[in-house]
């Protein structure tokens, strides 16, 4: 089912209407986003014709959860466990594997168990408000259906300690009986509480029967007259029979001794060893399974399915897998009012007792606000092969569907994304394909995240992609006046004519100012400068600058006199190269050559010429120090001097 869906068959109270709109008269409209959609008043009205449009759009989050810091905290550590997960190898012998799975299983829960216990902090409810009902509701389901399903689907318990997995499940979710135990045994008389008698009660419901014997010896010393009564209690309580797979004791012997014991509760009962206590009563007609008395204590019991686990506690403790159903079934019936709708959760647990696996996950699709349960659980499952042969009409298998959905809205916050990007990897026919959508909407808020973008691209060789990040990073450089940055980025998109813009923006830079910036970048573009003239020039224009510099006047000649004999330098520079030739005629000794001084001649002829006249308007630089432009004709003439004089010079010398 689709999440709109899921929205629709929810409780109306969780609808946030939009403000200013009457749905009786006016349409919606809407576009689809990658994490959510923008909805928007119509032009059209419900009855026919066109009405005022409104100037609002509305933005409708689909996956509200990730905004949650705790939720984040489940998201960011169940990541670690999936892909713990998906590194099994599938050659394994299944006796081999299944250890595994039940780990990976157990990892979860506790995952959500530490999730669960920093929800339920007071201090959450106070500033933060419910934080997000959906939030708390969503992972309270999430707690439930993890442990149960994963309990069937994946632990598949023997009959005689599915009981006992069944207890710590009930524990986990009443874990509020332990705060109320502190409280009582904290106050001056444990034993005159008002609420201890609860909390014994509590305590024997869940089968911790230790415990109850604890908080019993507070109120036995307290009564001497009664202390025999609270004796043979005690009695019955430390001789309760539990199954423990793990010792040598079969089933069958295990049964016989659980026998005994009721019937020894029952005569307990029936010579009214109790009756001067209702309370003691009560629990010794619980330790018998006692159904009226246990719906006596509904409000300790607060949900049907504990009080399902309860009965079978004291009435069915060797209960088998496939008898679950019935029992759930009939403990539903019992627990609530006959005018009472069941919820979401009530038909998800029947489907899980009915070991449904597909109608579980298609029930918590529906009343779930988000896809991190489903998502796991369907993969946990896939891999223990129990959904093996359910496909989806358009090629992708229920798992990699509900991989996708989750990882999708994974993308949508501004650091959870890097998760989806393993969850993609590990959907082997579409993953890729959404991976390569989803990766280009990453706002590239910083040079720091465009980096980690580009590094998880090209890992997975995704060159296109690379390029179209390097190509926005570059534009934005630009942008900013960060021409190294820019220039960078342009020569790792391998973009020519980019790179070209940018170079020519050096250019220009130094004939304003007479000095290169990023003169780092530019002294180590290495074979990256053939990726255009422009900056092939800009490399070789600032290597002559170098080798001046060092004095190296014979090679700065040369490479000055190349630059503009092979045309790689733009027209536009000519004059800038020439005036740059100006120190190195001026030197004592001769370092151009006679054919080099005719050279230079004919460029200089040639710029004059008219065929390309170079910019008035843009300031000379001779090595860097700018020359007047007022006196670019006297300047001219002496140029043309030296030089002829030079190559008159070479010429005398033979």
């Amino acid at each position: 089912s689709t999440w709109v869906e899921r929205y629709w068959q929810q409780d109306v109270s969780l609808f946030q209407p939009i403000p200013g709109f009457d749905s009786n008269k006016k349409h919606l409209g809407f576009v689809w986003g990658p994490g959510d959609i923008l909805v928007y008043e119509t032009i059209y009205k419900a009855s026919g014709g066109s009405a005022g449009g409104c100037p609002f759009v509305h933005e409708v989050r689909k996956d509200e959860d990730i905004y949650s810091p705790i939720l984040r905290k489940l998201f960011n550590e169940s990541h670690h466990i999936f892909v713990g997960l998906q590194r099994i190898r599938d050659d394994l012998p299944s006796k081999n594997k299944k250890p595994q799975f039940v780990s990976i299983s157990k990892n979860y829960r506790s995952v959500i168990r530490a999730c669960m216990e920093e929800l339920q902090q007071p201090s959450l409810f106070t500033l933060k408000g419910v934080i997000s009902m959906m939030s708390h509701l969503s992972l309270w389901c999430e707690q439930n259906f993890n442990i149960f399903c994963t309990l069937f689907f994946v632990c598949d318990p023997p009959a005689g300690s599915l009981v006992l997995h069944l207890l710590d499940w009930v524990r986990l979710h009443k874990a509020d009986v332990d705060e109320k135990a502190r409280e009582v045994l904290a106050s001056e008389s444990p034993a005159e509480h008002q609420a201890y008698w609860d909390v014994v009660i509590s305590y024997v419901l869940q089968g911790r029967m230790d415990e109850a014997r604890q908080v019993l010896v507070k109120r036995a010393t307290l009564q001497p007259a009664a202390r025999a009564m609270f004796k043979l209690l005690d009695n019955l309580l430390m001789k309760m029979p539990i199954f423990n797979p793990g010792e040598t004791q079969t089933l069958t012997e295990f049964d016989v001794k659980w026998r005994h014991w009721r019937e020894e509760v029952d005569r307990c009962l029936q010579d009214q060893s109790f009756a001067s206590n209702p309370h003691l009563e009560d629990i010794c007609k619980i330790l018998v399974g006692d159904e009226d008395v246990l719906l006596e204590h509904k409000e300790l019991l607060s949900t049907w399915y504990h009080f399902l686990v309860t009965r079978l506690l004291f009435s069915h403790p060797t209960v088998k897998p496939t008898e679950l159903h019935y029992y759930a079934q009939s403990s539903m019936h019992m627990f609530l009012d006959t005018r009472c709708v069941p919820e979401p959760l009530d038909s998800i647990l029947l489907a899980a007792f009915e070991f449904d696996i597909h109608q579980v996950i298609k029930d918590c699709s529906i009343a779930l606000n988000n896809w991190w349960f489903v998502g796991h659980l369907t993969d946990l499952l896939d891999h223990c092969k129990l959904l093996q042969s359910h496909n989806l009409h358009f090629g992708s298998n229920l798992r990699e569907f509900l991989l996708l959905e989750y990882a999708s809205g994974l993308f949508t916050h501004h650091s959870l994304w890097q998760l989806a990007v393993d969850y993609f990897d590990h959907c082997p026919e579409f993953g890729r394909v959404y991976l390569e959508l989803q990766i280009e909407r990453v706002p590239l808020d910083t040079e720091r995240k465009a980096l980690k973008v580009i590094r998880i691209c090209e890992q997975r060789q995704m060159t296109e992609q690379v390029r179209s990040i390097c190509k926005i990073m570059a534009k934005k450089a630009l942008r900013n006046n960060r021409l190294g940055s820019a220039l960078s980025w342009s020569i790792r998109a391998k973009d020519a004519a980019f790179a070209t813009l940018i170079s020519e923006r050096f250019l220009q830079d130094y004939c304003a100012k007479g000095t290169f910036s990023d003169l780092d970048l530019i002294d180590n573009l290495g074979p990256a400068m053939l990726l255009s003239d422009r900056l092939t020039f800009l490399g070789k224009y600032r290597e002559f600058h170098r080798l001046y510099g060092e004095k190296r006047f014979s090679d700065a000649a040369k490479l000055l006199l190349s630059l503009m004999t092979a045309k790689i330098a733009p027209r536009s520079f000519w004059m800038t190269l020439l005036t740059d030739a100006l120190p190195l005629l001026e030197q004592k000794e001769v370092i151009f050559s006679a054919d080099q001084t005719h050279e230079l001649m004919f460029c200089l002829e040639e710029l004059t010429s008219g065929k390309s006249v170079p910019n008035p308007d843009r300031p000379m630089q001779v090595l860097g120090y700018p020359l007047s432009n007022v006196c670019f004709p006297f300047n001219l003439l002496i140029h043309c001097f030296i030089i002829c004089s030079n190559l008159y010079s070479c010429l005398a010398r033979g």
